[in-house]
């Protein structure tokens, strides 16, 4: 009788990586979280993206202070098929400049998108 093999993968919190060019030309590594269940962090920026297509990006402090932020994070949860948390998180004084290049970011070509 063949014996079953446990086939369990453990993650260890780490999701796979993925390389995304904002649109000012700066590459970004950003870490693939599960879309089900991921939980924000305080200083950390995330994408939200359908596809290739980036739906919202930004950080608690966002959704807290920022009504519109709100509304647009909402409405980007309901169609996204991904989300994405940003390795290195941007020092605050280029926290505004980061969220606005990584709107219009894409994948890097031969990148993994998720």
């Amino acid at each position: 009788m063949a014996s079953m093999i446990d086939s369990t993968i453990v993650t260890h919190g780490f999701g796979r990586g993925s390389n995304w060019q904002g649109r000012s030309g700066r590459a970004y590594d950003l870490v693939s979280e599960n879309l089900e269940h991921f939980a924000m962090g305080e200083t950390e920026l995330y994408v939200i993206a359908k596809g290739s297509h980036v739906l919202w990006v930004g950080s608690t402090a966002d959704l807290v202070s920022d009504p519109l932020s709100r509304t647009r994070f909402r409405l980007a949860l309901d169609c996204a098929d991904r989300v994405f948390r940003l390795v290195s998180p941007a020092a605050d004084s280029e926290r505004l400049s980061t969220i606005w290049d990584l709107e219009g970011a894409e994948p890097m070509a031969g990148a993994q998108a998720a």
